[in-house]
């Protein structure tokens, strides 16, 4: 059967932008991609970027009409694979739970913490396939965005542990307390289950946070508003941008990491697109 998706539409790298994160690619060709899982938040828009094809979806849609919660985040990865893409790069919002990372800060996490409730965050519907997810983000990736960062002098905090929340609520004092004293470093909704769903399609998937707020229990904090969140993300999501269309060029072609290799030996439930 032929590709759908051939020519033009085909992408290697995907960016999947968050809160404020709407765009990044001009003179783009917009592509419907339909799943088995339903539509994903948005049309796919496909282009060069440092003579590289890449895929851009906004997570919430091109108005923010989705929330954390009601994402389809399977159909998304999908429809990614289903262009081509085997490289995902992740912009998100992220609360702080260290008076260390201020509004502003950018983190490169190197630990996810799922704490969300209702969500579907796995293609195995079917027989025992269990998937590697000690590790959850690309270790090439995060080489790729720390060697960006490095030319463009940019500074990013290196590793660090973010929690994903259900959501859309902001955390009480005392859940933020908590999960500070975890030794956690940021907090998000929708990290989870995209990281999980990017390795059981066997994706390299990056996680790139910029700091928007003091979640509610840390000790600068005064809680958090959505106007907050929005209004710092406005005013980094330039140097934000910049950063992702830098690291972009200078992914491994080869994928020489272990995320291409998660799905080898296992009897899956499907075919991969």
């Amino acid at each position: 059967m032929s590709d759908p998706y051939e020519g033009t539409a085909r992408a290697e790298i995907a960016v999947i932008g968050g809160s404020g994160f709407y765009e990044l690619l001009e003179s783009a060709e917009r592509v419907e991609v339909d799943t088995p899982y339903g539509a994903p938040s948005d049309a796919v828009s496909v282009g060069t970027v440092g003579g590289r094809r890449v895929a851009f979806l906004p997570r919430h849609g091109s108005h923010h009409e989705l929330p954390p919660h009601r994402i389809n985040y399977r159909a998304n990865m999908w429809a990614l694979r289903s262009l081509g893409v085997r490289q995902v790069l992740a912009p998100c919002a992220v609360g702080s739970l260290r008076t260390s990372l201020g509004p502003g800060s950018v983190v490169l996490p190197d630990q996810l913490v799922d704490r969300t409730t209702a969500r579907v965050q796995t293609y195995f519907d079917q027989g025992a396939t269990h998937v590697s997810f000690a590790d959850p983000y690309c270790a090439a990736g995060r080489t790729a965005v720390l060697k960006a960062a490095g030319e463009a002098a940019v500074e990013v905090q290196d590793g660090g542990v973010m929690v994903v929340v259900e959501g859309p609520r902001f955390s009480t004092r005392a859940e933020s307390q908590w999960y500070a004293s975890a030794g956690w470093s940021v907090i998000n909704m929708t990290g989870h289950p995209e990281a999980v769903l990017a390795r059981e399609l066997a994706l390299c998937y990056t996680s790139l946070a910029l700091v928007t707020d003091y979640d509610a229990g840390v000790e600068r904090g005064e809680g958090v508003s959505q106007d907050e969140v929005f209004r710092v993300f406005a005013a980094n999501v330039e140097r934000l941008k910049d950063l992702v269309l830098r690291t972009v060029p200078v992914l491994d072609r080869d994928r020489a990491c272990a995320c291409a290799a998660a799905l080898d030996g296992m009897d899956l439930p499907f075919e991969l697109p």
